[in-house]
């Protein structure tokens, strides 16, 4: 074992300050930064922060490369409920219900409204079942009620309705729950309203953080637009790998970056190459004879 291994293994099982050991008595508590060393109490670590910042904060930036860059399997949309392949990214070939917040592909939806109809049956969501709504007001009822569940997707879903009537602090209310929540759509829409300034005051930190939260969640315009933060910043390479990742799942702008900045020479002919297989292989899996 190396000298380095050695003293960064005796680092982990010791106060990094005190040099206190782990015992019963003694809980070590791991830097939330970047998880390289302990301390023993609140005490220590304040007074070994002046000669830790440089490595904590140098590991940290690493560590959140690593899961920015990370390449999801697939986008934020998932998988359809019903037929279990992957949801077109064109919104057009598929439809979000609100009784349960499911986006089905149009696919399954056109099998659903044609079974329908040739036995004269009651229209209902081809997931859960449900009467579909006669009007928007029976529609905003269904909505209510998944939020009032503490649904995300409808949180965001509601944000969307506030935004398009101008009521964008009601907008920004309904996508802050949603994000807290974990719904990724929520988190590219926040960063449109801290660009733009609408119902909160702008902030290009927080813009590209929600950015970022949902390019590690699969959403794909978001993943696109960090890479075009990144080329105005003059970081090509970083900018490159936000397109790659994107294309390869999909997503037509980012591939045509991709062939652009191959001419430009910032892009490999393999990266090049690897991004066209990904993005086909991609758009073939959401295709089937059914469909």
């Amino acid at each position: 074992m190396s000298a380095a291994v050695e003293s960064e293994s005796d680092t982990m099982l010791s106060c990094a300050s005190c040099g206190a050991a782990e015992v019963d008595d003694i809980k070590l508590k791991e830097c939330n930064g970047c998880h390289l060393v302990k301390y023993c109490s609140d005490e220590c670590q304040r007074d070994h922060k002046p000669q830790h910042k440089r490595a904590c904060k140098k590991r940290a930036a690493e560590i959140h490369d690593e899961i920015l860059f990370k390449q999801p399997e697939s986008s934020h949309y998932g998988d359809c409920p019903i037929c279990c392949l992957p949801l077109p990214i064109d919104l057009q070939k598929s439809f979000l219900f609100s009784c349960c917040s499911k986006y089905i592909c149009g696919g399954c939806d056109y099998a659903n409204k044609k079974r329908e109809h040739e036995g004269k049956l009651h229209f209902k969501c081809p997931f859960c079942r449900k009467a579909m709504p006669k009007n928007d007001e029976e529609n905003n009822e269904q909505l209510m009620k998944r939020i009032e569940a503490n649904d995300p997707v409808a949180m965001c879903q509601m944000g969307g309705k506030m935004y398009k009537k101008g009521d964008f602090k009601a907008a920004f209310k309904y996508f802050t729950r949603a994000a807290a929540l974990g719904d990724v759509m929520a988190h590219y829409q926040l960063s449109c309203l801290y660009r733009d300034g609408l119902g909160v005051e702008k902030d290009m930190k927080k813009r590209v953080y929600h950015l970022e939260q949902a390019a590690i969640g699969g959403y794909l315009m978001a993943r696109h637009n960090l890479g075009c933060v990144e080329l105005d910043n003059g970081q090509h390479g970083r900018a490159v790998k936000h397109w790659i990742i994107a294309a390869k799942l999909g997503f037509e702008p980012s591939l045509e970056n991709v062939k652009n900045s191959y001419t430009y020479g910032h892009v490999s002919k393999d990266d090049l190459a690897a991004a066209l297989r990904g993005h086909q292989a991609a758009i073939d899996a959401t295709k089937s004879p059914q469909r």
